[in-house]
């Protein structure tokens, strides 16, 4: 059964290669023909498109957001594979970085979306089987699946992204009736140092779309109009070529400046580029918009050049020896924009915050945290893509037309009670059908320390201060860090992230299990 699940999941990923590319422009000012009234549209609920920083700030005082994400199935060779870039990072006040996993369900193994999530990371929807342009019950379904088997509060799936990017009006419209707060599957095309760049901070469609005017048939001219519902504009990277050479999901599988073959020096050169454009103009986010499976070290079959794991491991000890560089989930650069303070005062803000689930190791409750779940995970043995999760088997796969089938109930055993409105994931005990606390006992400890410069105190790294080849080790890099530290890199303290025991655990109890029954 082992090549036939390899052989779904290769048909299934090999679709991704070209998922999220851009050739060139998907709008212009004239295209957009945007009009915000900004002493009418408002933060929190309201935000005009506009390059400028919200709420009035200094660039200088501004956070440099990059954005981390992944798309699609989330399973132990995907956590793998975020874990190797961000597991051993921390942010300028010693918290691990969170991300934003938009999440399809085929191949999905819905515990480690219930690990992943509890860890402290960003879910959001990306439809059940990965289909542009979807329909309400894609979007809707996928919802009801991952509520239903990961245990995730709906109050907490607030953001989408469209397979392929690929999305209409009519998308945007059904997410907004959906009650999302918020859309990223627009694309800022145009480079922040050109004039007419639609590199926007994120903002709300009170007045319209003002991205992807070119690309998508009916937006902008002031529609469509959905108060109150924000766009997160997807931030492309440019190489040698500027407009011309735009590169957006997966930068690193991405040919560079015209050349016909994959050049990880200069794929960092132009990474690097791009975010020092971004940190000496005003400040829009960076974003790294990732399929992990490309770059998994883990997946059977699949051997990823360890010069790219480097590369962009590389990339990211360079940015963090910056100063006032957090790495973010869009729901977090979302909670900033509505509420933006100077990055000296991100702490006041509860999502950038580390806020840990305090449940004691030796109680035995089926709730995310893996020391606690051993042993009490059901295992739903699918022929296509079999899963584990907390939350009691389903009778069949969940579908488009059924993403809650009935419950099947081993014999001697009671069904599964699924999560209430009214406890968190962490401490809901799906198999007693209760909550091992009340609000006033519910206990999350704060570890994060006050906000304090990047350097070698605070941040990761080391994982990518090697040469990538002969050649770039003969390169004298131009990107000084900001902070005039030197490179850094091979200063910087490797500290593992209080994420990376959960996540990593999860991973080594579903993989158990999964490959297994394949």
């Amino acid at each position: 059964m082992l090549p036939q699940a390899l052989l779904l999941l290769s048909l299934f990923t090999g679709t991704l290669a070209q998922d999220g590319s851009i050739a060139g422009p998907t709008s212009s000012s004239s295209a957009a023909g945007y009009s915000c009234d900004a002493s009418k549209c408002k933060l929190p609920d309201c935000h005009c498109a506009s390059t400028d920083p919200p709420g009035g700030l200094d660039p200088k005082e501004v956070p440099q957001f990059v954005v981390f994400t992944a798309d699609d199935a989330i399973q132990s060779y995907t956590i793998d594979s975020v874990n190797q870039f961000l597991a051993q990072r921390k942010n300028p006040n010693g918290c691990p970085p969170k991300m934003t996993y938009y999440t399809s369900l085929n191949y999905t193994n819905y515990t480690l979306v219930t690990d992943w999530y509890v860890a402290g990371n960003e879910i959001a929807d990306h439809t059940m089987t990965h289909v542009g342009s979807p329909e309400a019950d894609q979007i809707n379904g996928n919802l009801i699946a991952l509520n239903a088997l990961a245990g995730i509060p709906m109050s907490e799936l607030r953001g989408f992204r469209a397979p392929y990017l690929n999305y209409t009006v009519e998308t945007l419209k059904l997410l907004a009736a959906s009650e999302f707060l918020y859309d990223s599957s627009a694309s800022a095309a145009i480079p922040v140092t050109d004039n007419g760049t639609d590199a926007y901070w994120p903002y709300t469609l009170d007045y319209g779309m003002a991205n992807d005017c070119l690309a998508v048939e009916g937006l902008c001219h002031g529609e469509p109009k959905l108060p109150g519902f924000w766009e997160v504009p997807m931030y492309a990277l440019f190489d040698k070529r500027g407009v011309d050479g735009p590169h957006l999901m997966d930068p690193w599988l991405d040919t560079a400046n015209g050349e016909s073959a994959v050049n990880d020096t200069a794929t960092l050169e132009y990474m690097q580029s791009t975010f020092t454009d971004h940190y000496n103009g005003k400040r829009q986010p960076f974003g790294l918009y990732t399929h992990p499976i490309h770059v998994a070290p883990s997946y059977p079959g699949v051997t990823p050049l360890n010069s790219t794991i480097k590369m962009i491991n590389q990339f990211l000890d360079w940015a963090q020896t910056q100063q006032d560089v957090w790495i973010v989930s869009s729901g977090q650069l979302l909670d900033w924009v509505r509420n933006p303070v100077p990055a000296s005062q991100l702490n006041s803000l509860d999502s950038f915050k580390c806020s840990t689930p305090q449940v004691d190791a030796s109680t035995k409750i089926c709730n995310g945290i893996p020391q606690n779940e051993a042993g009490l995970l059901s295992h739903c043995d699918f022929p296509d893509f079999p899963f584990f999760t907390c939350y009691g088997c389903p009778v069949e796969a969940p579908t488009v037309d059924d993403p809650n089938p009935a419950q099947q109930v081993p014999d001697g055993q009671q069904a599964r009670f699924r999560l209430p409105s009214n406890c968190s994931t962490p401490f809901w005990d799906p198999i007693k059908g209760e909550c091992i606390c009340t609000a006033s006992t519910c206990a999350f400890v704060d570890n994060s320390r006050p906000v304090g410069p990047n350097g070698a105190n605070l941040t990761g790294g080391g994982t990518g201060s090697g040469p990538l080849s002969a050649s770039a080790t003969a390169s004298s890099s131009p990107y000084v860090p900001f902070n005039g530290q030197g490179s850094g890199a091979e200063t910087l303290k490797f500290v593992l992230s209080t994420a990376a025991p959960t996540v990593l655990l999860g991973a080594l109890f579903a993989v158990a299990g999964i490959f297994a029954t394949l």
